[in-house]
């Protein structure tokens, strides 16, 4: 059984422990589970479950954190994309301390590239960016980019969206605000014409329907991944964008770049979160498209296309009720420490998400979720 250390208390890290809590082998318990938070009224909600126990904890203490990394197999950072470079460094022990095994969920460009300089020569697995986008949306784009030779293009398409929309942002929050914020604000990197570049937020806006429903999608920050360093020299277009609903994108224009909120996040992160619902009433749409040249059926070679589309909806986890974007975010997570532990990823170093093989993450118990659900081809107009 492995000491697992959670932190973030709040929607996603309280499901990564309730699904560690709740692995079992042969009728043993795989992991064993602290869940901490800087806040013991967030931890006055997390799951009941003999393997899970909460502790307190600032991660703005490095000595508090050292103790509570102590003995661990690995630590999963759930918190705010600013503070997962702490802990990242923290995992990586000293002379005094071994460090331990580092995942996370951030969607921020600069953190993932410190996380890497601080994975260099590490002797445990620095895997960040374990989430849905990045994270699986990178596995899916990566195996459908190896089935064509040259390459064309690779598009990642990724939302996750209230079933039942009630304002004029067709949005309700079902994720962390200052991620969204993040990813709204900061540049996009993206492969055009062959060459690797950064493109604006909220910018790039195209219409697509699924399954008779209209969305839009823009280019956000993050989402890609580390496909731009992967895929370079080999692509003629990547990029990456979020799907909303059709007017959410000028709204959010308006109040970023208008009213300057992208200059005062915090009080743009106080009103959302004062004036939008979170739901539990959810869909995760995951829409990847690659084309290139390959043997067709009757081996001739052709320009072809293949695509991955995948609805995920809430449902009910353990007896409780989870949001899609929780059980999608925290299954990735958990999927990819499971992989680790069975040495299905490397055990040391920088591990980027493409280095896992599809069919591998589909075929774990978590990350099964990706596998079971809207997996019949879906008609795609654009």
């Amino acid at each position: 059984m492995q000491s697992i250390l959670v932190l973030g208390g709040g929607k996603i890290g309280s499901v990564v422990a309730e699904l560690l809590a709740h692995a079992e082998t042969g009728g043993r318990s795989d992991y064993r589970v602290s869940l901490a938070d800087r806040s013991a009224e967030a931890l006055s909600g997390a799951p009941r479950h003999a393997q899970i126990d909460t502790l307190v904890l600032d991660v703005n203490d490095p000595a508090a954190l050292g103790a509570a990394l102590h003995g661990r197999y690995a630590v999963l950072s759930a918190l705010p994309y600013r503070l997962t470079v702490k802990v990242a460094e923290a995992a990586r022990g000293n002379a005094a301390r071994p460090g331990c095994h580092y995942l996370d969920l951030t969607e921020d460009v600069a953190s993932t590239r410190r996380i890497r300089e601080i994975a260099t020569g590490a002797p445990h697995a620095f895997i960040p960016q374990c989430g849905l986008a990045p994270g699986f949306i990178s596995i899916v784009a990566a195996d459908l980019a190896r089935r064509f030779e040259p390459l064309d293009s690779v598009r990642m398409r990724v939302g996750a969206l209230p079933t039942f929309p009630s304002n004029s942002l067709n949005y309700n929050l079902t994720w962390s605000t200052e991620g969204v914020i993040n990813e709204y604000c900061e540049p996009c990197e993206a492969i055009v014409d062959g060459r690797r570049t950064q493109v604006p937020a909220l910018e790039e806006r195209e219409e697509f329907s699924l399954d008779g429903v209209l969305y839009e999608a823009f280019n956000t920050s993050g989402g890609l991944g580390t496909l731009c360093e992967t895929l370079e020299g080999r692509v003629r277009t990547l990029n990456y964008r979020t799907i909303r609903y059709p007017g959410h994108a000028a709204v959010m224009k308006t109040l970023l770049h208008d009213l300057r909120l992208k200059d005062r996040r915090e009080l743009l992160k106080d009103i959302l979160e004062n004036a939008l619902p979170a739901t539990t009433q959810d869909v995760v749409i995951v829409f990847a498209t690659a084309a290139g040249v390959r043997d067709d059926e009757h081996g001739q070679r052709r320009f072809l296309q293949d695509s991955v589309v995948r609805k995920i909806y809430s449902r009910s986890l353990h007896g409780t009720t989870h949001s899609a974007i929780q059980i999608t975010t925290a299954s990735a997570l958990c999927a990819m420490l499971d992989l680790l532990r069975e040495g299905v990823i490397a055990q040391a170093g920088f591990v980027k998400q493409e280095d896992v093989a599809l069919d591998a993450f589909l075929g774990n118990r978590f990350g099964a979720v990706y596998a079971d659900e809207a997996s019949a081809p879906r008609r795609l107009a654009a």
